[in-house]
């Protein structure tokens, strides 16, 4: 049955992409070449599944090329024996240049991962520009500490970049993810070798040429496009696994979440359903973080169903390019076929589907804003991580029971709750095992705010001063005294 219908815009022709595809091979020691095999692969466009260019495809030979690049540029070249200064500096005028070219990074961005443009030029690049000056700030702030001894010596430490950094970033925000990792990895003076999603592997070429043009030197980024999924639970395991088998590498992960949005009695309700939606439908409900069980108390659950579906009945879908749409197409068949499967499995365990439920259009990777009711813990659609514009409403009665449910679960990403009484939202958010709870708010990504999670949602910080942590060793230095005037 077709009863619920988003409004829709998914059977225009496409709009042409203002914006060219400049590089796609793969970036090794400052210079772009052609992956060793000579394969490459196609990269889409997914509001019609039809190929944009073909990209290098990076394998052993070419990893190898790289990091021994990076290792090269770390023990030979000038980035780690620059001044912090200098560093900074270097950072400071790549992100003038960001701001210079960001309609095309836009543009790009939205072309390779179907996003909104208007989300992409107004949020995300921005924010982009943002964390590395951000980053650039902290170059010169980065030292150590001097530590009283028992004994006659004097006693400092050092922090030390680690050497050669191995990135792996997801494709739902790609350029994000790029400075996430890249900005904290080489203001520490590490080098960096990169492996972009296969579905979205542009936009990070295109800013990594970029910092070239403002004096990054050879070997310092390196970008190798290929084969292989990020971001996953299970992905992590075996990257994790893989570093423990060959040189006990440290690893940090930031992985999947299936996080609770709380909506307490006491909540202003039209408020509350805007910011519920937002949190799940946001970047076509792709983000690790999505408040996609949403814990409603039982007194305004009626009412907040029925608000949840009439917002989702309006949500606009449509050509990612075009003025005025919230939500572009999945970003491949495979997540595409995997949302439908488990919007399947929620009508067939019981849920009430309230609205949305199909596809939309006849190609492209479009998916109905869905909202499902009186949905059980125990359902697929409310243990798992869908990735896709999905929310589940779930009923609940106290806040004891509402934490113990919250936090059943084998993620700990992130939550949400909703409440005027700060009582209630002390008591909620101390209690929640998760990274990061937002108030009142919801997908608040500011430069300083570190962001990662509990249990199988992984381990370390990205963003803020905690993710410098990850790039730097510490070394302690103890030198003995004679005669010191004090100690």
């Amino acid at each position: 049955m077709r009863r619920f219908c988003s409004s829709a815009a998914v059977h225009e022709e496409p709009i042409t992409p203002p914006v060219e595809v400049k590089y796609n091979q793969l970036l090794i020691n400052g210079q772009f070449v052609d992956a060793a095999s000579g394969k490459t692969f196609p990269t889409f466009d997914p509001r019609t599944g039809e190929a944009i260019t073909n990209v290098a495809e990076a394998d052993t030979e070419d990893v190898n090329r790289a990091v021994s690049a990076a290792r090269n540029a770390f023990d030979e070249g000038p980035w780690p024996k620059m001044t912090a200064y200098e560093r900074s500096c270097i950072m400071l005028r790549f992100a003038c240049l960001l701001e210079k070219h960001s309609d095309e990074l836009a543009a790009l961005e939205t072309w390779d991962n179907g996003k909104p443009y208007e989300q992409a030029a107004n949020e995300e690049i921005p924010m982009l520009i943002r964390l590395f000056r951000y980053y650039a700030g902290w170059a010169d702030k980065i030292h150590g500490l001097t530590a009283p001894a028992d004994t006659l010596h004097h006693v400092q430490t050092l922090h030390e970049p680690i050497g050669v950094a191995g990135q792996i970033i997801p494709w739902n925000f790609p350029l994000l993810m790029f400075a996430w990792k890249v900005g904290p990895a080489l203001t520490c003076g590490n080098t960096v070798v990169l492996k972009p999603a296969e579905q979205t592997p542009l936009s990070a070429l295109y800013v990594s040429k970029l910092f070239h043009e403002v004096g990054i030197p050879p070997g310092v980024l390196n970008v190798i496009p290929g084969s292989g999924k990020a971001g996953s639970t299970e992905t992590g395991k075996a990257v994790l696994g893989a570093a423990a088998k060959s040189n006990l590498k440290p690893v940090t992960l930031e992985l999947g979440g299936k996080s609770p949005f709380i909506i307490c009695e006491d909540a202003d309700i039209d408020k509350a359903v805007e910011l519920a939606h937002s949190a799940v439908f946001y970047n076509q409900g792709q983000c690790c973080c999505a408040g996609s069980r949403t814990f409603v108390h039982e007194r305004v659950y009626d009412e907040f169903v029925e608000k949840s579906k009439a917002r989702a009945l309006k949500r606009v879908v449509g050509d990612p390019f075009k003025k005025g749409v919230e939500q572009g197409p999945q970003i491949d068949t495979e997540q595409f076929e995997k949302i439908l499967k488990y919007i399947k499995s929620g009508t067939e365990s019981g849920a009430t589907l309230e609205s949305g439920g199909e596809k939309l259009g006849s190609k492209g990777f479009y998916v109905q804003p869905t909202v499902f009711s009186n949905v059980q813990d125990n359902m697929l659609i409310a243990k798992d991580e869908i990735f896709g514009p999905v929310q589940s409403l779930l009923k609940f009665k106290d806040v004891e029971e509402v934490i113990r449910r919250a936090n059943s679960s084998h993620y700990g990403l992130a939550a949400g709750v909703f409440t005027q009484n700060l009582d209630a939202a002390n008591t909620i958010s101390r209690a929640l095992r998760v990274g990061t709870v937002w108030v009142n708010c919801f997908n608040i990504f500011d430069a300083a705010i570190p962001f990662g999670g509990y249990k199988m949602s992984g381990h370390g910080r990205e963003k803020g001063v905690y993710s410098l942590s990850n790039y730097l060793q510490v070394k302690a230095i103890v030198t003995p005294l004679k005669n010191p005037a004090w100690l």
